[in-house]
């Protein structure tokens, strides 16, 4: 099976800096898309960053010019580096990988899923 495993959440001041990683376990063969959401309390889940393994990326309005998405590809890794912190960025970030293709079985053929979460790391910025 796949996990994905996030690191990196803490408490930090307004204005400060944050990294968080996220490694991919499993016989994985590939994954298309990375990605961070969050979710504050009594909100919805919001996407915060993609990185598609060409490199490209994309980010919610509300963290453009301060978060930056990194991927190393060779790991199953993704990091989110989160700068000039605002108390608003508080919420649990969660890693997400929308395809994933990975050996399994006695035969250890390649199947492709969809749809694998971490189980969150929780960021909080104190104002």
């Amino acid at each position: 099976q796949v996990q994905l495993v996030e690191s990196g959440g803490g408490l930090v001041q307004a204005g400060g800096s944050l990294r968080l990683s996220c490694v991919a376990s499993g016989q994985i063969v590939r994954i298309n898309d990375m990605a961070w959401y969050r979710q504050a309390p009594g909100k919805q889940r919001e996407l915060v960053a993609t990185v598609n393994n060409g490199g490209a990326t994309k980010y919610g309005d509300s963290v453009k010019g301060r978060f930056t998405i990194s991927r190393d590809i060779s790991k199953n890794r993704v990091d989110l580096q989160m700068n000039s912190l605002k108390p608003e960025d508080t919420a649990v970030y969660y890693c997400n990988a929308p395809t994933v293709t990975y050996r399994r079985g006695q035969l250890n053929l390649p199947h492709t899923e969809s749809d694998f979460w971490g189980q969150g790391t929780q960021v909080t910025v104190s104002s």
